[in-house]
């Protein structure tokens, strides 16, 4: 991923916040397939943390994967950018989003381990569910697990990128900031409130 300096994004807490907060990533194998999975990420794992997940064992690509070297993408939120919002001129359009980049090698779970990150997966968006018996029966969740293929990658790179406009003066980030509140687009109104939460691109 092309990275200037001026927007790379360096710091550990941030960039496994922002999987936690992104999780649902692309994850490419060097035959150039590609699976959307939900993962969660382990950053005390290894040098650079792991990330966790399963396929379908109706898809082949967890064949592909096992042993290789992956890419895995989290797509953070996006926006258009209007060169009418700045007050600089001239100026062109754009497009501000943030991004990050995990590589590492797949490794295949045992099915023990398969069920404890599942388990992990669905503590994380419904934690609840894990005690609700009559929806999710035990025998039910074991024979689910067997049609699913855990897997784990042990991070050895990371990249990771916030184009928030960080760059421009403050006059026109408080022009595009503003106009991102104010659009009716829902992506434009999370990458606003993404930009506030870290302080980037807010004129302050």
């Amino acid at each position: 991923m092309y990275t200037p300096a001026s927007v790379e994004l360096t710091e550990s807490v941030a960039i496994a916040n922002f999987i936690k907060q992104f999780g649902f990533g692309l994850i490419v194998s060097p035959t150039l397939e590609a699976t959307h999975l939900p993962l969660t990420f382990k950053p005390e794992e290894g040098e650079l943390g792991c990330l966790y997940g399963h396929f379908a064992k109706a898809n082949g690509h967890w064949q592909q994967v096992d042993g290789q070297r992956v890419l895995v993408v989290f797509n953070g939120p996006h926006s258009y950018i209007s060169p009418s919002w700045y007050q600089t001129t001239p100026a062109v359009p754009t497009w501000n989003y943030a991004a990050v980049h995990c590589y590492g090698v797949v490794e295949l779970l045992s099915e023990q381990e398969t069920s404890d990150s599942m388990d992990e997966l669905v503590s994380k968006y419904e934690p609840e569910l894990l005690s609700n018996d009559q929806l999710m029966p035990s025998e039910y969740k074991t024979r689910l697990t067997k049609a699913v293929v855990g897997f784990r990658i042990l991070l050895d790179a990371i990249q990771a990128k916030e184009k928030l406009g960080q760059h421009r003066k403050p006059a026109d980030q408080i022009g595009v900031y503003q106009a991102l509140l104010e659009t009716d687009s829902l992506e434009a109104q999370q990458l606003a409130n993404y930009m506030k939460s870290r302080q980037l691109g807010i004129g302050e």
